[in-house]
C-alpha cells in the first residue's frame, strides 16, 4: 500500500476532513506528521493519551522549531510588548492543579444555570431581529455575538470594548492553528500585547469596584490563602475570549446547519424540548468544534506498536475519535440526536485537562439550536455557507438562512 499522506492544510479540507480522517483511522492510526510529530485517530487511542497523566501540555517539554522568536518580534511597533501566555491550557500538575482549583471557584454549575434566562433573552431578541427582516447571517447575528456577549456579561466588562476585544481575540485564536504565516503570528503578538494591557486596566479597576460578576469572583477566588497573581488572573481571562468564544461559535453555527441539512432530526428536537441535551451532546460529536488538541511525550512511549519518542508532540484528532465506528458504532458518520452514547465525546478533551467551560457552552448551544429551530421551523439555507479555512477550530464564517 502506497504510504499516506494526511495534509490538513489541503483544499476542501475544513468543509469535509471526514473522508480523509477517516481514511488515516482505518490504515494509519498512529501516523508521523511531516511537520514533525505523532498524530492519532482512533477513539481509543486519543481517550487515552488524553487522560495519560504521565504526558505533559507545556511546551517547555518538546523539542521546538528553533527559529528565532527575535527575528519575528522585531516586526513589532515599538511599544508593543510580548509576554509569554500562561492559561491552563498549557500548565501540568502542581500548577495546572492549583490554577484550575481557584478558577473553578468562580465556574460552577449553580452559576452558569444561573445564566439561563439572561442566555434565552440574548437568543430570543436576535431571533426577533431575523424574524422582522425575514433572513439572517445566522453565525454574524447569533452564533458569534451570543458567547462573546455572555462571556463579557459574566466577567462585568464595560460594554464599549467589545468590538476591540473582539478583534484582538479573532487574531489571537488562530495560533491555536499548527501552521501560520508570519504577520498572523505578528498580529496575534500585537493583540495580545494590547489584550494584555487592556485587562490589566479592567482588573485594576474592578479591584476597587467589585460587583456581583465573574472577574470579581476571579479575583477573590482563595484557598488555604492561595489566590491567583496578576498575571494568573489575566491570562485566564484572556482564555476565556480567545478560546472560550471561537469553540462555541463553531458549535452553535455549525449545529444549526447540520440540523438545517437533516430536517427529521430537526422535525424531531422541534417536537421534544427534553432532547435538547442529548441533541448538543451529538452535534458536539458530530461536528467536532475542536478539532484536534495535543500532548507532549515527556519519555518514550509506544502505541500500537510504534513508539513516539521523548519531547515529541502527540496530536490527538477528537473529529477522527467522535467518528470512529469501533467506538459508536456503523452509524457513527450519522447525525442522531438520540445517540444514547452521544455524551462520550471527547469534543472538550478528557482527564484533568477537561475543559472547564464545557456546561456553559453546552447551556448556550441548547438554548440558541433549540429555539431557532423552534422559532423557524420553515427555516432553509440560501447558497453555500462559507468556511472559516481553520484546520483546528473549524466552523463557519458565515450561514444565509431565510427564515421563512
Amino acid at each position: 500500500m502506497t504510504a499516506l499522506f494526511f495534509n490538513p492544510l489541503q483544499d476542501g479540507f475544513a468543509e469535509d476532513p471526514w473522508i480523509h480522517l477517516a481514511e488515516m483511522r482505518e490504515h494509519e492510526p498512529v501516523h508521523a506528521v511531516l511537520i514533525g510529530g505523532y498524530a492519532l485517530f482512533r477513539y481509543d487511542d486519543v481517550f487515552a493519551v488524553l487522560r495519560d497523566p504521565s504526558l505533559s501540555v507545556d511546551d517547555a517539554n518538546a523539542d521546538l522549531d528553533e527559529r528565532t522568536q527575535s527575528e519575528l518580534l522585531a516586526g513589532l511597533e515599538e511599544g508593543a510588548e510580548f509576554e509569554d501566555f500562561e492559561s491552563i491550557l498549557g500548565l501540568d500538575p502542581p500548577d495546572h492543579t492549583r490554577l484550575r482549583r481557584l478558577v473553578s471557584k468562580a465556574f460552577t454549575p449553580r452559576t452558569i444555570e444561573a445564566l439561563r434566562p439572561r442566555i434565552e433573552a440574548m437568543v430570543d431578541e436576535a431571533l426577533d431581529a431575523m424574524e422582522a427582516r425575514g433572513s439572517a447571517d445566522v453565525v454574524g447575528e447569533l452564533a458569534f455575538p451570543l458567547p462573546f456577549d455572555v462571556i463579557s456579561e459574566m466577567l462585568g466588562m464595560p460594554e464599549a470594548d467589545k468590538n476591540q476585544i473582539r478583534d484582538w481575540s479573532g487574531a489571537i485564536v488562530k495560533t491555536l492553528d499548527p501552521i501560520l504565516a508570519d504577520e498572523e503570528i505578528l498580529a496575534a503578538f500585537h493583540a495580545n500585547s494590547e489584550l494584555n494591557k487592556h485587562l490589566d486596566r479592567v482588573i485594576e479597576w474592578k479591584r476597587a469596584n467589585p460587583a456581583d460578576d465573574l472577574l470579581t469572583a476571579l479575583i477573590e477566588a482563595e484557598e488555604d490563602g492561595d489566590r491567583m497573581t496578576a498575571k494568573e488572573l489575566r491570562d485566564q481571562v484572556s482564555l476565556l475570549f480567545v478560546a472560550g468564544h471561537e469553540t462555541t461559535v463553531n458549535l452553535i453555527g455549525t449545529g444549526i446547519w447540520e440540523m438545517l441539512r437533516h430536517p427529521e432530526q430537526a422535525d424531531a428536537l422541534r417536537a421534544d424540548p427534553s432532547l435538547d441535551v442529548g441533541a448538543v451532546d451529538e452535534l458536539l460529536r458530530y461536528v467536532s468544534p475542536v478539532q484536534v488538541s495535543r500532548r507532549i511525550a515527556v519519555a518514550d512511549i509506544e502505541i500500537r506498536g510504534v513508539t513516539i519518542p521523548a519531547r515529541t508532540f502527540i496530536q490527538t484528532w477528537l473529529a477522527s475519535a467522535n467518528r470512529d465506528p469501533e467506538k459508536f458504532g456503523e452509524t457513527a458518520n450519522e447525525l442522531d440526536i438520540r445517540r444514547p452514547e452521544a455524551g462520550q465525546h471527547v469534543s472538550f478533551g478528557s482527564g484533568i485537562h477537561y475543559c472547564l467551560g464545557a456546561s456553559l457552552a453546552k447551556l448556550e448551544g441548547q438554548v440558541a439550536i433549540g429555539r431557532f429551530l423552534r422559532r423557524f421551523p420553515n427555516a432553509k439555507v440560501v447558497g453555500e455557507p462559507k468556511w472559516n479555512g481553520r484546520m483546528n477550530l473549524r466552523g463557519l464564517d458565515e450561514l444565509l438562512v431565510d427564515v421563512g
